[in-house]
């Protein structure tokens, strides 16, 4: 299946489904605007009423004629339409689902910094060469390298563009751009289905999710954006404040606990990690918990003894649950390139990591790391940071990024099919 047929498949599916999803965008924004007008005209609705009723107090006091004030049917109807304008302005508003448009709109806002730098570059190198040579070629990898996709993805990217060139016969640069993006996405995916699933264990059963990464790069901040991710999704979380070792992140995880309507297992700053992760597998089991997401010291990869630490406290873990962590989630900062990849190589020779979270790719002009990681490490991608609110943590979908990253020239080449 073409790349362009997979995304808009995701996108908009079959016909009949892309009018309902016009449908329900279209119902989306009247309701806004009418939730933006709603308030205030009821609440003059009310004053009005209100100012009413006094008027006709007052009349009924000065008039010599004694009229009766109003019907028991009368006030039972008043009060009746009192309560039903007081229940419309209190009525809480339904969270909606995001639909699939919106999440693309999330990787193609996300990756702006990126695309304004590599993929305007792509744009100028197709609009210089009008044939596909070898000169072509050569620029394409340039700019691919500086964009942190890595030297080997690189190579194998080129290889397999080359020799699809050849198959085809193509001689000019017109629609290469969807080429690029198809090989690139054969190439993250490599056949492998369902990367982005966590590990979650049937229901009645913990899961148990391990977070490792260095200061700075947002661990925490994910954390609570993934508890909050998980509530949503109708299950009891449990935090774990296993980073006794920074100054202040206790007090962090707990505000974030707070925020999502978590609760937080910890201890004293200083304490022994594993014992704060032996206490709260304990509560998380007692209060039927169905997820304990624990969160850790930022060890820095050339100290050996916090890596000790960090093994020490997968043992305490799986003796507790077996086969536990289920999930062992790096977190990198997308915005520190190719020294990410040192990070994950050297995490992943101290414990099983089994998926990373990318914090801050919409902060970085770089976000082909992505690709890198993928093809050097073989440790899929789960989650990407698109934002700092509080659903921008997605997850990772290779045929969204790659639209994120060449979103205006794959919209113009689309276009142009259609045509």
């Amino acid at each position: 299946m073409s790349f362009f047929k997979r995304l808009k498949d995701k996108l908009i599916g079959n016909p009949t489904e892309e009018e309902k999803l016009a449908e329900i965008i279209e119902e989306e924004a009247a309701e806004q605007k009418q939730d933006e007008a709603t308030e205030p005209a009821q609440i003059e609705a009310i004053v009005d009423e209100n100012e009413k009723a006094e008027e006709v107090s007052v009349t009924e006091a000065t008039s010599e004629t004694e009229i009766p004030v109003a019907s028991e049917d009368q006030e039972q109807q008043e009060q009746q339409e009192e309560v039903q304008e007081v229940a419309i302005v209190e009525e809480p508003v339904k969270e909606k689902k995001p639909s699939a448009w919106s999440i693309t709109q999330k990787f193609k806002t996300g990756l702006e910094k990126t695309r304004n730098s590599f993929t305007s570059k792509v744009n100028d190198l197709v609009a210089r060469y009008r044939k596909v040579d070898e000169d072509f070629f050569e620029e394409l990898e340039d700019l691919l390298l500086q964009a942190d996709v890595g030297f080997e993805t690189v190579m194998e990217l080129m290889d397999k563009l080359r020799f699809e060139v050849q198959r085809k016969n193509i001689k000019d640069t017109s629609g290469i751009q969807t080429i690029i993006s198809e090989k690139l996405v054969e190439i993250y995916e490599q056949g492998e289905e369902d990367l982005i699933e966590l590990n979650m264990q049937p229901k009645g059963e913990l899961t148990v999710i391990l977070f490792v990464g260095v200061n700075g790069v947002g661990k925490t901040t994910t954390i609570g954006k993934l508890a909050h991710r998980l509530k949503s999704q109708g299950k009891t979380v449990v935090l774990a404040a296993g980073d006794t070792f920074r100054a202040g992140a206790i007090d962090q995880l707990q505000v974030w606990g707070d925020r999502v309507g978590c609760e937080v297992i910890k201890q004293s700053e200083g304490s022994d990690p594993a014992a704060v992760m032996y206490d709260a597998i304990r509560a998380a089991k007692n209060r039927n918990a169905d997820v304990l997401i624990c969160d850790t010291a930022g060890r820095l990869q050339n100290k050996v003894n916090l890596m000790n630490e960090l093994e020490k406290v997968h043992r305490v873990i799986s003796r507790e649950v077996p086969n536990a962590p289920h999930e062992v989630l790096l977190a990198l900062d997308a915005t520190t390139g190719q020294n990410a990849l040192v990070q994950a190589q050297t995490f992943k020779e101290a414990t099983n990591v089994t998926g990373i979270v990318l914090t801050k790719l919409d902060g970085t002009a770089k976000g082909g790391i992505v690709l890198a990681i993928r093809n050097k490490l073989h440790i899929p991608v789960k989650f990407v940071g698109l934002g700092e609110k509080m659903d921008d943590l997605q997850p990772f979908d290779a045929e969204r990024y790659v639209y994120g990253l060449f979103a205006d020239g794959l919209d113009k080449e689309l276009q142009n099919s259609e045509d």
